[in-house]
């Protein structure tokens, strides 16, 4: 993997009044990327391998996905404008023609969440993770809180 990408992980889901605050970061760096309510609730039952009783919207493109056996091979954080963040959902799908690569547009909260879901590594491009800010301090100042 090149340089000009960091992996980075979901370390926690906050809910917040106006959705959920993302904290996604490695041991470099953590920052935010908020999302609205529903697809933070996704992003939280997937990191915690829960499921509702009917599938959700990501939980059907996830068996869309392994019914036309596609794999989402990663997800890329590629772009933030004005505090909006930009991925790209890359998928590989092999069949009796040969290997197929496809890198489609998306938001990164429903690309987050189909990542967990699937298993699927999430990186950030390197310019975009140098210019976030750092929110470690403020992630550990909310775990903090939690733990009391």
């Amino acid at each position: 993997m090149s340089n000009d990408v960091v992996e980075v992980f979901l370390k926690i889901p906050v809910p917040h009044t106006n959705g959920y605050a993302l904290f996604l970061g490695n041991d470099e760096k953590t920052i935010v990327i908020y999302v609205d309510g529903y697809t933070g609730e996704a992003v939280r039952m997937a990191r915690e391998g829960l499921r509702k009783e009917r599938p959700l919207t990501h939980d059907l493109i996830g068996f869309i996905l392994q019914g036309f056996d596609i794999t989402l091979k990663r997800v890329l954080i590629n772009d933030v404008v004005d505090s909006t963040f930009f991925a790209r959902l890359q998928f590989q799908m092999d069949n009796e023609l040969g290997k197929k690569f496809v890198e489609i547009d998306a938001r990164p909260s429903d690309s987050i969440a189909l990542a967990l879901q699937n298993n699927a590594p999430i990186f950030i491009a390197r310019h975009v993770f140098d210019t976030a800010e750092d929110m470690t301090e403020i992630m550990d100042r909310i775990l903090g809180q939690k733990d009391e």
